[in-house]
Formats: C-alpha cells, structure tokens, sequence
C-alpha cells in the first residue's frame, strides 16, 4: 500500500490516472499530449503507476496500450474511509438529500405564491 499511497502523493501521476479514467487505453504518445512534459518524464511517472498496480498495460502489435486499476484505489477507501467513515458520511448524505429536498419544497411554494 506504501507504494500506492507514494504514486498517488504526485499531482503528475494523479493527472495521469484521470485521463486513463477519462479515456482508457491510451498509449505513452496519447497520454503525452494531455501534459507539458517529455516522453522520458511521462514514462517514468507511468513506471511508478504500474509498479504501484494503478496502470495495467496490454501490447496491441507494437503499440503499449495503458489502463486504469482502480482496485487499489477501492482497497484504500475501503480500508480508510469505508471502515471508519461509512456511517458519518451516509449520515452527511441523508441530511444533504433532506436539505436539498426542503430548499426544493421552498421554491416550488414560492412558485405557487
């Protein structure tokens, strides 16, 4: 998990996983165009990412096709945030639900008025 937590600590890398999660599958030469940065730097973030087993790849002929691995990513919500959270934030939930439910109640009276 050390690994995940240090390939997510970088903005870079953090950038590159919301475009795979926008478009996955993208090659090295795609993902470059959505960063101002080399190739090299782009390739070294990406080393980090699949060591860290947020980017899978798959070779199509000659081209390196990167993908998304949200499994960690769930891992550690599940760890951090479902376990000590889950209730407090579905509590959170239902009383924004109810708020928004009232302040619509409010509009549509003021509508009618």
């Amino acid at each position: 998990m050390d690994a995940v937590f240090k390939a997510l600590a970088d903005p870079t890398r953090r950038q590159l996983l919301d475009l795979l999660h926008a478009r996955n599958g993208q090659t090295l030469g795609e993902l470059c165009e959505g960063l101002a940065m080399t190739r090299q730097a782009v390739s070294k973030h990406l080393a980090l990412l699949e060591e860290a087993n947020l980017v899978a790849t798959a070779w199509r002929g000659r081209e390196k096709l990167h993908y998304l691995n949200p499994v960690p990513i769930h891992e550690i919500a599940e760890r951090w945030i479902g376990k000590f959270e889950r209730d407090r934030l579905r509590a959170l939930h239902d009383l924004k639900r109810g708020l928004e439910a009232r302040a619509d109640a409010g509009d549509e009276g003021e509508r009618e008025g």
